[in-house]
């Protein structure tokens, strides 16, 4: 029987609802077309180009209304002099993930293939190395490093997940974490722990270090921006500005305003700035072909620099890449392919990443 004209269905009111929440959480100046943001010329005059006019009416806007343009996503702060966001193509350098991945696939057959023609007392097992905590980057879980984490264990190294499902919520909170997991990690090894992190991942790692020199040995950054996260590409800041809408519409875990231009940022910046403690060991690995962040803020002056040829996604696939992470974690007098028999005996080989 066809519906009474007028009638709404229970489907029409629930998209009706879904549309709804959609609209509030999109800028102001896509939902109201009115809301077109006033715009001065270098004199002062009224034009169609230079920087907007903070609290000035707008044209055909309801009465009272007034454009919110003194709010900043992210801190002045996270932006130092010298650095830049980068422009929209440099997003472009992204695409050769593709032939990292590839090389990925390749240099992982070729290993299996010896694996199979070596004898297990023979393979590489650096026992004596301290274990490896893993950290991904924004947006990113622990499943980002798998391949990362895979090439270790079979270096003999132990690698531990940082339980992070997706690097979205607030970094304070995610550092105490992860804190918290170094200490069970140490605990359980007896020993400092090695951290290994990818973009945010090594901003968090850097910050933890500082902090908790008793519990880190070493720290190797790849793609990570610690002296300017805010120098990044168009698309992160738009990730981030989604995040804290959905913040504001009532999600929790999310990053919130605080934690990108307040004290938490602040807090956050600075710890990822202060000296590393003596006996802790730093590498920060970085790319000029990097088509995320601003590659000049991954170059901490307190770490040892090691440039690679890659995009910032392909880092942790990228076997050239993954070798330089190796000599990072490897004990300093162990040589590369060799290093005695493993041990039949040992149980704790850390978790698969």
């Amino acid at each position: 029987m066809p519906r009474p004209t007028g009638a709404k269905s229970s489907s029409d009111s629930g998209m009706g609802r879904s549309v709804g929440v959609v609209l509030r959480l999109m800028p102001r100046s896509v939902t109201h077309p009115w809301a077109r943001r006033p715009r001065v010329r270098a004199t002062g005059e009224r034009g169609d180009r230079s920087t907007p006019v903070a609290g000035a009416p707008v044209r055909g806007a309801p009465e009272g209304y007034l454009p919110d343009v003194t709010r900043s996503t992210l801190g002045a702060f996270l932006l130092p002099e010298g650095y830049a966001r980068l422009a929209p193509h440099a997003a472009l350098r992204e695409s050769s993930v593709l032939l990292e991945a590839s090389r990925y696939a390749h240099s992982r057959a070729g290993q299996r293939r010896a694996r199979r023609a070596t004898a297990y007392a023979s393979r590489v097992a650096p026992r004596d190395a301290d274990p490896v905590l893993l950290v991904p980057g924004f947006l990113c879980g622990d499943l980002s490093l798998r391949p990362l984490g895979r090439v270790l264990r079979e270096q003999g190294l132990r690698t531990y997940r940082s339980q992070i499902r997706a690097n979205v919520g607030c970094t304070l909170d995610a550092a105490a974490e992860l804190e918290g997991r170094l200490e069970s990690i140490a605990q359980r090894r007896g020993s400092r722990v090695q951290l290994v992190g990818h973009s945010l991942g090594g901003m968090l790692a850097r910050g933890i270090a500082v902090r908790r020199p008793d519990l880190v040995s070493n720290i190797v950054t790849m793609g990570s921006p610690m002296l300017a996260p805010g120098a990044h590409h168009p698309s992160l800041t738009a990730a981030v500005e989604a995040l804290v809408r959905l913040s504001r519409a009532g999600l929790s875990g999310l990053m919130a305003e605080e934690c990108l231009a307040g004290a938490c940022a602040r807090r956050s910046f600075e710890e990822s700035r202060e000296p590393v403690p003596a006996g802790t060991g730093f590498t920060a690995i970085y790319s000029r072909r990097d088509g995320v962040v601003d590659w000049r803020a991954c170059v901490d002056p307190l770490a040892e620099p090691v440039e690679v040829t890659a995009s910032h996604l392909g880092m942790v696939l990228d076997p050239r890449v993954i070798a330089h992470v190796v000599a990072a974690v490897r004990p300093r007098d162990v040589p590369a392919g060799r290093t005695g028999l493993a041990s039949v005996l040992e149980v704790d080989r850390g978790e698969s990443a």
